[in-house]
Parts: structure tokens; C-alpha cells; sequence
């Protein structure tokens, strides 16, 4: 039983959404539950640019998102290499060798570069590329770091969320509670800000713990497990949680987006729809990518539905990005696909290098991709 249940729980690790039948990533199947949609013309009022391309290396099947700091492009690769390339030109402007299997990062906070290894270790580095320290948390790390006033937050693949001593990689604390047998993997992490940690967990939670003694302080339920089995009463809060203004925003895989008021812990608002990515967030709405991979534009202030786009679904999409007055997603057969954030319409589309668009960042008047083969794409449009 414990040998199927892993094998169910890499296979949802590989799956990524309701999509994607786990049986078709174990070998058992040939054919995913739904087929990805196929690409129609679309009426291009935006050209989106490769202004530049760069190779960090391949992802090894891990999700690496880049990292921009004062005008760098930092991004990592599965075999232990850190590229830092110039934000306007891609030129490499170091490349680092680690030697580390990486499985998770990058966070670049003041002089330190920060990423996770398969192997329980979150390392920091410095701009040469010299190891400061290497932190264990015993524990496989598949999200980036999170920094705030001298602690480094680290969550590993099981759950636990870690407090490292910034100056030394020592461990100041660990948060750690019974999780479910099965489990989504995320990359999305935990939020550091001031004091506090917030995070998703499983079983629906959103917690908030003190960034002193990792003691938890508060938590609320954004969506209640539900169903018979196990794959069914997945509903942990994959994605990061968004702080925006007085609330304090996530959505459970399988169950809810919910709003709560971070003084009160109060309910604001809850919405059915179910995702395990990260929030795209501008002045009014939020955008999700729920497990169909239909995109989505909800009321910050309200819940409601503002619009949808159901012309990508199942394409293996990103999180959804904000950049200006555009939403962009990537998809997992090498598009970015362009989207404005009034009406949902697909306005511009750009190829890269055909395998999979594991992530997106805004910057500047685009966005910077980074590919499964370990092509980082600057996009501007």
C-alpha cells in the first residue's frame, strides 16, 4: 500500500493538475484524460519579442524560476549551474558551478544567492560563486527561499518549513504537523514578510507563523477536504498566498479561492475554483489557472468572476504573470501566450524552444521565461 501510494503521489508530482491522469505518468496509460487544445488563430494586436535568449542548462525535471536583481537575470539548472545574465542584453555576466544536484531556487537577497538542493540542503553563495554555507534541512527543496530580517525560510518537499540563520545556514527553527499520505508538490513556498511567515498547507489551511521561533500564530481554512479517496481529499494550498492590502488570499487544489481579513481572520470572500498555482495580481482583479487550465480574472474586492478564457485548456500552463495591461501564461509545448487583462482575450503569441515553459517573471515592459531545456527568454512587447 505505502509503495502505491508513493507511486501515486510522483505520479500527481508529474501531473500537475486534474488534467492529467496519474495513471498516464506512471506508464500505465498512453493517452491523458483530455487532450491539449490545439492552438487557433488568434487576432494579434500585440507582437511579443525574443529581445534576447540564453542557456542556463536543462531543468532535470525540476520547476526553476528565475531570479532579477539590480539589473541581473539569475537562473539555475537541474546539474548545479547558476547563470547571472544582464537584464538587457543576456550577456553572461558570471556562471557559477556548484557541484549540487538543484532542485529548487533562486532567491537573491542583498549579497547572497540562495537555492535548494535534492538533497536537503538550501546553499547560499556569493556573487563569485564562493559557498558561504549550506544549510541541512533534511528534506528535498523544491521552492526558492524566503528572506526576511535575517532568517532564511526554506520548505521542503514533505511539508516542513525550516528558519536558517542568514550569517550561517544554522538552523533556528522548524515547523512540522501530520500531513495527509498524499501530497501536491509545490514550488510556490512561503511568503517572508516582517515578522511573520505565511504559507499554503495541506488539508486546505492557510497559516502564518512567527519568523522568530517558527511558532504558529494563526491559521484559517480556505477549503474543506472532500470525497471518498484519498486523490480525492486533496485539497492542499499549493500556490503562494497573496498579501494584498488588509487581506491575506489563497486557493486549495480541488476546493476554494478564499479572502480573509489578516486583523480578524475573518472571511472576506470564497469563490469554487480550484488551482495549485500562484496568484497573478494587479489593481483590481486576480488571475488563476485552475486544473482545466482555463485562466481566469476574478474581483479583488468581491470574488466574482470578471472573465475566463477556456481556449488553452489543458495546454500544462504556468502561473499567470501581470505585466501592464497583459496577462501572460506559458504552456508546457513551448508558447507564451499574451492576454489582455481587461477582457481575457488572447492578443499575441510567441514560440520558443518547444519544450516545456516552466516558468514566467515580469520585468520591465515583459517578462522573463525559463524553459525545461534551459533556454531564459527575455519577452518584451
Amino acid at each position: 500500500m505505502k509503495r502505491a501510494a508513493a507511486l501515486i503521489a510522483a505520479a500527481l508530482a508529474v501531473a500537475g493538475c486534474s488534467s492529467w491522469n496519474p495513471l498516464v505518468a506512471l506508464g500505465l496509460k498512453t493517452e491523458p484524460i483530455h487532450k491539449p487544445t490545439p492552438l487557433a488563430p488568434i487576432k494579434e494586436s500585440v507582437k511579443p519579442i525574443a529581445v534576447w535568449t540564453a542557456s542556463a542548462g536543462k531543468s532535470q525535471g525540476y520547476v526553476f524560476r528565475p531570479a532579477l536583481d539590480r539589473g541581473r537575470i539569475y537562473a539555475a539548472a537541474g546539474d548545479g549551474t547558476i547563470v547571472a545574465l544582464e537584464e538587457a542584453t543576456g550577456r553572461v555576466a558570471s556562471r557559477i558551478e556548484t557541484k549540487k544536484k538543484l532542485s529548487g531556487g533562486l532567491t537573491v537577497a542583498g549579497e547572497k544567492i540562495l537555492a535548494g538542493t535534492a538533497k536537503g540542503e538550501v546553499l547560499a553563495l556569493d556573487a563569485s560563486g564562493k559557498v558561504l554555507w549550506a544549510g541541512a534541512v533534511a528534506g528535498e527543496v523544491i521552492a526558492p527561499p524566503a528572506v526576511s530580517k535575517n532568517i532564511v525560510v526554506a520548505r521542503t518537499s514533505d511539508g516542513r518549513i525550516f528558519g536558517l540563520n542568514a550569517d550561517d545556514g544554522k538552523r533556528v527553527w522548524v515547523f512540522q504537523r501530520p500531513t495527509p499520505s498524499l501530497l501536491l508538490r509545490s514550488e510556490a513556498g512561503v511568503l517572508a514578510m516582517g515578522g511573520d511567515v505565511v504559507a499554503g498547507y495541506p488539508n486546505g489551511k492557510l497559516i502564518a507563523l512567527d519568523l522568530e521561533d517558527g511558532k504558529l500564530t494563526w491559521e484559517a481554512s480556505v477549503s474543506l477536504p472532500r470525497g471518498s479517496t484519498e486523490l480525492e481529499r486533496i485539497a492542499d494550498v499549493a500556490g503562494l498566498p497573496v498579501i494584498d492590502g488588509s487581506n491575506v488570499c489563497a486557493a486549495a487544489f480541488q476546493g476554494k479561492v478564499a479572502c480573509f481579513d489578516i486583523q480578524t481572520r475573518n472571511l472576506v470572500w470564497s469563490k469554487d475554483l480550484s488551482t495549485a498555482l500562484d496568484f497573478g495580481v494587479d489593481a483590481k482583479n486576480f488571475y488563476l489557472v485552475d486544473d482545466d487550465n482555463k485562466v481566469h480574472a476574478l474581483d479583488k474586492a468581491s470574488g466574482a468572476s470578471v472573465w475566463a478564457q477556456d481556449k488553452l485548456m489543458y495546454r500544462k500552463l504556468t502561473a499567470p504573470v501581470v505585466a501592464g495591461s497583459y496577462i501572460v501564461v506559458g504552456d508546457g509545448f513551448g508558447y507564451i501566450h499574451v492576454l489582455a487583462a481587461d477582457n481575457g482575450e488572447i492578443v499575441g503569441r510567441l514560440a520558443t524552444d518547444g519544450s516545456a515553459v516552466s516558468s514566467l517573471i515580469p520585468a520591465g515592459r515583459g517578462v522573463i521565461a525559463q524553459t525545461a531545456k534551459g533556454s531564459v527568454v527575455s519577452v518584451r512587447f
